[in-house]
């Protein structure tokens, strides 16, 4: 049984490290295709009765012999959903992961509390997935390691005091984080900005240099 669920925060490396995994499966002959297939609620459910069984199958398809790495599971289960059809969507997957044991991995992930409310809507879910990760936030030091990988690709360097600025603001958003804190997504998105900030400096530039 290869299927896993994910449970944490936003940005904290949940697709990434669904699609390590299946490259990982793959070269270790336990998959026999390099695939990774994201989705979410609306790839999966349709609009119409029966068309969320059609979309499901096609969806699965795809994903054969990889990974389907299915991002906020749980709006597949809303709560008070009644006839939502979710819920088809979740049993045309239930079976397939079942007959296909082995050849699909199915990886669902999302916020902690909801995940758990997910798997405990449908008997059939807890037996599918035997393994649980759960990624935590990272830490201001390891939101600046981030901060500097994104900078190294692209050669750029911070100076001493813009390094010690940039500490001090993540720090700041780290300790006033709430559940929809962006980790990862929060650090890239403050590197964009102070990208665009540079470049409205250097536009002012007449003689630009690459020094």
């Amino acid at each position: 049984n290869l299927h896993m669920a994910f449970t944490g925060n936003p940005g904290t490396g949940k697709t990434e490290v669904g699609k390590l995994i299946g490259e990982i499966l793959y070269e270790n002959g336990v998959l026999p295709k390099k695939v990774c297939i994201e989705a979410t609620r609306s790839d999966l459910v349709g609009q119409y009765i029966g068309e969320t069984a059609l979309k499901t199958q096609a969806l699965i398809q795809k994903a054969m012999g990889g990974v389907l790495f299915i991002d906020e599971a749980y709006s597949l289960a809303p709560e008070q959903s009644g006839n939502d059809f979710g819920h088809e969507a979740i049993d045309a997957l239930l079976k397939r992961m079942e007959d296909m044991r082995g050849r699909l991995a199915v990886i669902v992930a999302g916020y902690s509390d909801e995940m758990e409310r997910f798997i405990g809507s449908n008997p059939g879910l807890k037996s599918r997935f035997s393994r649980y990760f759960n990624f935590n936030h990272y830490t201001p030091d390891e939101l600046m390691l981030i901060f500097e990988r994104f900078a190294g690709n692209v050669r750029f360097r911070l100076g001493e005091d813009a390094a010690k600025k940039l500490v001090d603001l993540i720090t700041v958003f780290y300790e006033l984080r709430g559940r929809d804190f962006g980790n990862g997504r929060f650090v890239r998105n403050v590197f964009e900005r102070i990208v665009q900030k540079q470049a409205d400096r250097l536009a002012s530039v007449t003689e630009l240099t690459e020094d």
